[in-house]
């Protein structure tokens, strides 16, 4: 089976995905490009279709590795790449001044998305000894429809499993830059600031989920929320959940982890112990394997689903 994860490193413990190449954690952003295997550039080069002796112009231009000359997608002429070295040096004055250190980096999809986590010197404790980490996330896509990515993700260190927040729209946990303009990282720096009031913001809405209590009727109306199920035949179009036996097969590993999963002893029969059971869930279990989950936890589907656990564990919270 292919590998999302193409290379690899990281610093501290083996990550949850068990995947890479263990590295010091002082290293310099420039070392940990090239100890995760990213120290290549990528070219444009005009593209052509052999048609019989005829090698006709597509008009495209196909956007090549320099290590080993693979074709990594097809751009037109107005699209900028980022260089791997720009990504990391984005990290330099923070790494430089010790707010921040490097902590895993790599490649997916064949050199199509290549990213460099950051650790950020500031964390707390929802509940004493439940500690949570502040990362930066800064992901550099060679694919064509991809946007430069630079995301506050915090993780809880307990069960390793990335959080995922958007319940202030005023507050910008993210920030995306098109290719078709020229890479400004002055420009990300100023939206993004040091992250710190993206991590207050997240304390908050944590310490509230943790003292925040939950009732089975409502624990079984948000696991259907956040993993829907669309009811046909008998019970009929728009019909509600009512019972485990009604949710759907992730819903109940949901329900199931929820007194298993690591941590769970941390607000327990609170909505911070039910939110955490859906990111231990889309981190650790859902997925064919390791490095589709990483992916997906990261960039796919589990990506937006955690957005929607965190606001419905509010709304269910709220409403407690």
């Amino acid at each position: 089976m292919a590998h999302m994860v193409e290379t690899m490193a990281y610093a501290g413990e083996t990550p949850w995905h068990g995947l890479g190449v263990a590295v010091s954690n002082d290293l310099t952003p420039q070392q940990m490009m090239q100890k995760a295997g990213l120290d290549w550039t990528v070219e444009k080069h005009d593209a052509f279709i052999q048609v019989g002796d005829d090698r006709i112009p597509t008009g495209q231009q196909a956007l090549v590795r320099s290590s080993d000359n693979k074709v990594l997608t097809n751009v037109g002429e107005g699209w900028n790449p980022v260089q791997n070295e720009e990504a990391f040096s984005f990290f330099n004055e923070f790494v430089l001044a010790g707010d921040m250190e490097m902590h895993t980096a790599g490649s997916l999809k064949d050199g199509k998305m290549v990213w460099a986590l950051a650790k950020i010197k500031d964390s707390f404790d929802v509940l004493q000894g439940d500690q949570v980490d502040s990362y930066l996330l800064f992901s550099n896509p060679h694919q064509y429809g991809k946007s430069i990515d630079v995301r506050f993700t915090p993780v809880r260190v307990v069960c390793n499993n990335t959080l995922t927040f958007s319940l202030d729209q005023k507050v910008v946990n993210s920030v995306t830059m098109s290719h078709r303009s020229e890479f400004d990282p002055s420009k990300v720096k100023e939206m993004m600031g040091l992250a710190h009031e993206k991590f207050g913001k997240f304390r908050e809405m944590s310490e509230f989920l943790s003292a925040k209590q939950f009732s089975m009727d409502s624990l079984i109306q948000y696991y259907n929320e956040v993993f829907p199920r669309q009811f046909i035949g008998k019970k009929g179009k728009g019909a509600t959940v009512q019972s485990y036996e009604d949710l759907t097969s992730n819903a109940k590993k949901a329900f199931e982890v929820l007194e298993t999963q690591p941590g769970a002893e941390f607000g327990k029969g609170t909505w911070w112990q039910a939110f955490n059971s859906v990111t231990y869930l889309t981190d650790h279990v859902m997925g064919r394997d390791t490095d589709t989950r990483l992916a997906s936890a990261w960039y796919g589907n589990n990506q937006a689903r955690k957005i929607k656990a965190a606001e419905k564990a509010v709304e269910f919270a709220l409403a407690a």
